[in-house]
């Protein structure tokens, strides 16, 4: 028997995705058993080649690919193309992948593999949470079957990096985070955009890691050179890599340093909030459920040794 803890991952590669799924390709203790993608950074088709690509250049076309949801649940949203490029990878211009993604639909693929390794299964949601609403829709006890859901997503103090108020990916699909939220409560781990913007990257730092001479590093080069230029002239000398945070505190929980449990609702309507995550600091509604466990502080020596690891730049 396969000891090490399978490991599903709900991605829409995108830059900060790739990085997050380098580290996972790269984990000893964890095996991928598969990438369900959404729409999200940039449109299905993209984030289906971006994610099949990076499973070439990294050597495991073992890891089954499914495409998913094209769009959110109900209404449009922008995507993130002027960040992560048109087509989520730096518009390099890398040549197609040699295969394509599963027939099977994202959503059927989470829960057949959620029953294969019941009660062992990590799921990680890196992107906007429409493929696993879905997935919840069609078998509301998905969440009896998952071991732990790690979601990067949200900004508990309302410090938004899409709107004033609101994360990308809740922002992008609400209503998805909205039913996946309430049926998952307090299982879920949050690795929020407030941590990610604790946890910044040295530019400088990051330049040095992908001058190694390995294919993870110069792939992810070139495809994150737009974004992290991007990020160098609106942010300043730090970036910013929110999945792999959120990555490193799925592979590594014991890293956390600081975690609290607080409820936690959606914001589905507001021409302001929609999207937004509001955090019940205080605990002042009456019967409320605790909430998810959100991340405030990690391990920085750790996790940025799990980037430069995944980057084979050690």
């Amino acid at each position: 028997m396969d000891e090490r803890i399978p490991l599903l991952i709900d991605t829409d590669p995108g830059v900060d995705d790739a990085l997050a799924l380098l580290m996972a390709f790269n984990d000893p203790r964890h095996r991928v058993v598969g990438l369900s993608i959404a729409a999200g950074n940039v449109g299905l088709a993209h984030t289906v080649r971006n994610a099949l690509k990076l499973c070439e250049v990294a050597g495991r076309d073992d890891i089954p690919v499914f495409a998913g949801a094209p769009a959110p649940l109900l209404h449009p949203a922008p995507d993130a193309g002027y960040v992560h490029g048109e087509d989520g990878f730096g518009d390099v211009g890398y040549p197609p992948p040699a295969r394509q993604a599963e027939a099977e639909h994202a959503a059927l693929a989470i829960l057949r593999l959620s029953h294969q390794h019941a009660g062992r299964l990590l799921l990680v949601a890196l992107g906007p949470l429409t493929n696993i609403a879905l997935a919840l829709k069609l078998d509301p006890s998905l969440p009896q079957r998952v071991a732990r859901l790690v979601v990067m997503g949200g900004a508990v103090t309302a410090h938004g990096n899409i709107t004033a108020a609101a994360e990308f990916n809740f922002y992008f699909d609400p209503e998805a985070a909205h039913l996946v939220f309430q049926a998952f409560g307090s299982a879920i781990e949050l690795a929020d955009w407030e941590a990610t913007l604790a946890h910044g990257l040295l530019h400088e730092r990051v330049e040095e890691w992908l001058r190694a001479d390995t294919p993870q590093a110069r792939f992810y080069a070139a495809i994150s050179e737009k974004t992290r230029l991007w990020s160098l002239d609106r942010r300043g000398e730090y970036w910013y890599a929110a999945d792999a945070l959120g990555m490193a505190l799925a592979l590594q929980p014991e890293g956390a340093l600081e975690r609290v449990r607080r409820p936690l609702v959606i914001e589905l309507q507001g021409g302001h909030g929609r999207g937004a995550s509001l955090v019940d600091w205080r605990h002042e509604a009456e019967g409320t459920e605790a909430g998810p466990e959100i991340l405030l502080r990690y391990d920085r020596d750790r996790f940025e040794g799990l980037i430069r690891e995944a980057l084979a730049a050690t």
